[in-house]
C-alpha cells in the first residue's frame, strides 16, 4: 500500500500543475494583490452607487445589491453583539500568515494559485471587517422567491482558491 501512495505523489507532481520553486512564492503575491484590488474597487463603486437594501436586478435571477454583512458565511453569528468583528478578523490575520507561510513552502502551481487567491479573498475581506466592522455584499443570485445570501470578489476567490 505504501509503494502504491508513493506512486500516487510522484504522479500528481509531475502533472502540468509543475512545481513551484520556494524562492518564487513572493510571485503569487502579486495575485492576491490583484483580487484586493478589485474587491475593494468594486465595493467602492456599489457603496457609491445603491443605497443599503437597494437591488438592480441584471438577470432573471442575478441582481446588485448592497448589502452589509457583520458575521461570516451565510451571516454566521451576524447578530452577536459585536466581539465577533475582532474574533473574525483575527481568524483572518491568523489565516493569511499561514497563507503566506504555505506560499513560502512551494508546492505546485495550482496550489500556489489556491492559496494566493484565498490570502487575497481574506485580506480583502479583512480590510472591510476593520475599517467599516462589517463586510460589504453586492452579488446576489435568486430563483423563483429563493436566494444565495449576497456575496463579494473577496469571497468568490476564497471559494475557487
Amino acid at each position: 500500500m505504501p509503494d502504491i501512495m508513493a506512486e500516487m505523489i510522484a504522479v500528481n507532481s509531475a502533472t502540468s500543475a509543475g512545481p513551484v520553486a520556494a524562492r518564487q512564492w513572493w510571485r503569487w503575491l502579486w495575485l492576491s494583490v490583484a483580487v484586493i484590488v478589485a474587491d475593494l474597487a468594486t465595493k467602492a463603486w456599489v457603496v457609491a452607487v445603491f443605497r443599503e437594501g437597494q437591488e438592480l436586478p441584471v438577470t432573471s435571477f442575478f441582481s446588485l445589491v448592497l448589502a452589509y454583512n457583520t458575521g461570516a458565511a451565510f451571516s454566521f453569528l451576524a447578530g452577536a453583539g459585536g466581539w465577533q468583528r475582532w474574533f473574525f478578523a483575527g481568524i483572518a490575520v491568523a489565516a493569511s500568515a499561514w497563507l503566506v507561510w504555505m506560499l513560502r513552502r512551494g508546492g505546485t502551481r495550482l496550489l500556489s494559485l489556491g492559496l494566493a487567491l484565498i490570502l487575497g479573498g481574506a485580506l480583502g475581506n479583512l480590510w472591510d471587517r476593520v475599517t467599516l466592522g462589517r463586510v460589504t455584499d453586492f452579488l446576489l443570485f435568486h430563483y423563483a422567491g429563493w436566494s444565495w445570501p449576497a456575496f463579494n470578489i473577496a469571497d468568490s476567490a476564497i471559494t475557487v482558491g
